[in-house]
């Protein structure tokens, strides 16, 4: 059986080696001495609604979980179309018997649920990997836009805001995200892609791999009214 021995002199290198890791986790892996795009232990999950594969959307998300992947992340996709996922507010997200069994009233009932530790199992499992992300991503046809659980502030841009897409964004980053805690980054909006050239198309995805390398060094916007309507 062939091994190999590194003699003491190699053990005692070896052994200064990892001492020297340990006692310099931070400047290793926190400070990006060594590893610049290094991020070990950060969660992100990518709520992915997209019915193609080979769409743009489908380009872009794979790219983040290359990028983000390599950075060490654990990276997460709810791949909304292939897990059939219902969208509405229905009586099926709860487990058990209605607590008003004359009136339904979805918001009661929801919290009467979780209280009680009745909400079904596919909203419970999205929950826990929403608590759990340091950074979610929300990708669809409309947007890509990115939000963090707290903590260290991310994501994505567009300087401005073309038309009809800001009143898009109010309701939803400020008026359900931001209302419910999560800290708000730009939006990256990828206008016309189906018009755009192949060249173009290949931009937009190099473009948002680029941005996801420091992705964590961004700040979040200041989620008020006069972002998105005085600019």
């Amino acid at each position: 059986m062939k091994y190999f021995n590194p003699g003491l002199t190699g053990l005692i290198c070896i052994f200064m080696s990892w001492l020297f890791l340990l006692n310099h986790e931070k400047l290793i892996f926190k400070e990006d001495f060594f590893f610049p795009f290094y991020n070990p232990g950060k969660r992100v999950l990518i709520v992915y609604a997209h019915q193609m594969p080979t769409s743009m959307n489908g380009s872009l998300k794979d790219a983040a979980v290359t990028e983000l992947s390599n950075q060490g992340c654990q990276v997460t996709v709810s791949d909304l179309y292939s897990m059939n996922f219902e969208p509405r507010a229905t009586r099926q997200d709860f487990l058990g018997a209605s607590s008003n069994s004359e009136f339904f009233n979805y918001a009661e009932e929801a919290h009467e649920a979780y209280k009680k530790g009745c909400l079904s199992k596919d909203v419970v499992e999205e929950q826990k990997k929403i608590q759990e992300a340091d950074l979610v991503i929300f990708q669809d046809k409309s947007a890509l836009l990115s939000f963090t659980t707290g903590g260290t502030a991310e994501k994505y841009f567009q300087k401005e805001l073309r038309g009809d897409i800001k009143y898009i964004l109010w309701p939803l980053q400020h008026g359900v995200l931001h209302f419910c805690g999560f800290q708000i980054l730009r939006p990256q909006i990828n206008f016309a892609p189906e018009h755009a050239s192949e060249s173009k198309r290949k931009e937009m995805v190099a473009s948002w791999a680029r941005r996801l390398e420091t992705i964590w060094d961004e700040k979040p916007i200041n989620c008020t009214s006069s972002w998105y309507f005085e600019k």
